[in-house]
């Protein structure tokens, strides 16, 4: 950023020293620059303070300029923004720097977040904007939540240069995947794939969009395949796949996927994977499924908490029965008594109420 500023600033004496100033606005203007190069703060400050251009003058705006330079510099973006935009507001600028301070404003703005000022300097864009203006706008409808504007521009931008760097095929990514585009974000995300096949973090991000499309299968099926290129995962980014299906109201297909997982040997299976998988199937109202992974971990753990949700679930599916044996297990490994009675109870009248009806059948 500081080799940005000084270039600007080694531009700017041509472009006044052209027009007809003040000699003592010249002088502190360079010596302003002069003081700012070598990183003198402070001497730069001092040297605009020491003169008082006339108001409405170009030797105000040139003054305000500079101290809006200085304040960049000293990473006063605040006090940047305000110097700067009193120049070009002046209308004194030439167009040459005019150009240039709205494009440094738009810089500033979108480093304060002010991105809604950013589109009001640079929309809309001439057709061959560079990909510094082009970047900038992009990022500005971005952080608006305009993405419908700000994908557009970034295909433009890479359409015409095929060799982009990473980040824009990364923003159409995001881009699209905020606006639940998931088929256009795995294009694009494919893309960076071919660029980095070795990649784990690409082959996660394209699973974790099949999975955010619901389509669980096939970001197994891209796990798996990533495992036959010798890719490997940490624990983590795995576990965040379920998450991530979880936190979007997935449930079903983030139980497909961890089962799969474990079954594929991509993850290790434990109790706490064991119990998530049991939650999830029971969140997507797969009671049998679920019921399945609670026996397993009631059996290996004896805990009177899996036994109880065992029980539940069984009942949940009118297997009073297989309900019963449920809670007495629950029952001797601690469960509260008060909880075993109440589903007891349930359980047997409705066993009692169904046996009662097989026999009126048979009579």
């Amino acid at each position: 950023m500081r080799y940005l500023m000084l270039s600007l600033l080694l531009l700017m004496a041509p472009a006044y020293a052209a027009q007809t100033i003040d000699p003592s606005v010249f002088k502190a203007l360079e010596q302003a620059r002069t003081a700012q190069d070598k990183g003198n703060y402070a001497q730069a400050r001092q040297a605009l303070q020491s003169v008082e251009p006339k108001a409405g003058t170009l030797e105000q705006a040139l003054i305000w300029r500079s101290r809006g330079y200085l304040a960049w510099a000293e990473g006063d973006n605040r006090e940047a923004l305000e110097w700067l935009e009193k120049a070009v507001a002046s209308g004194k600028l030439d167009d040459t720097l005019l150009a240039n301070e709205k494009l440094n404003l738009a810089r500033l703005n979108l480093a304060e977040g002010r991105f809604a000022k950013v589109v009001q300097l640079m929309a809309p864009l001439p057709a061959n904007a560079d990909e510094d203006r082009l970047k900038m706008l992009v990022q500005a409808y971005q952080g608006l939540g305009q993405h419908t504007k700000a994908l557009p521009l970034a295909e433009r931008y890479v359409t015409a240069h095929p060799q982009a760097d990473d980040a824009w095929l990364q923003l159409l990514v995001a881009g699209n995947a905020e606006l639940k585009r998931f088929k256009e974000a795995e294009r694009w995300q494919r893309k960076l794939l071919m660029r980095r096949p070795d990649n784990a973090k690409g082959w996660w991000q394209l699973a974790g969009l099949q999975q955010m499309a619901g389509s669980d299968h096939r970001a197994l099926a891209t796990l798996r395949a990533a495992k036959l290129k010798g890719i490997a995962f940490t624990e983590e980014q795995l576990d965040n796949l379920v998450l991530l299906a979880s936190a979007a109201g997935q449930p079903w297909q983030g139980a497909r996927l961890l089962d799969g997982m474990l079954d594929a040997g991509l993850l290790e299976r434990n109790p706490k994977r064991t119990e998530r998988l049991a939650t999830l199937w029971w969140q997507a109202r797969d009671r049998e499924a679920a019921a399945d992974a609670y026996r397993r971990l009631a059996q290996s753990s004896g805990s009177a908490k899996y036994w109880l949700h065992l029980a539940q679930l069984e009942l949940e599916q009118s297997r009073w029965q297989a309900g019963l044996d449920a809670l007495k297990q629950a029952e001797r490994a601690g469960a509260e008594r008060s909880k075993v009675r109440a589903w007891r109870e349930w359980a047997e009248s409705e066993l009692s109420f169904e046996r009662e009806r097989q026999l009126a059948h048979a009579g």
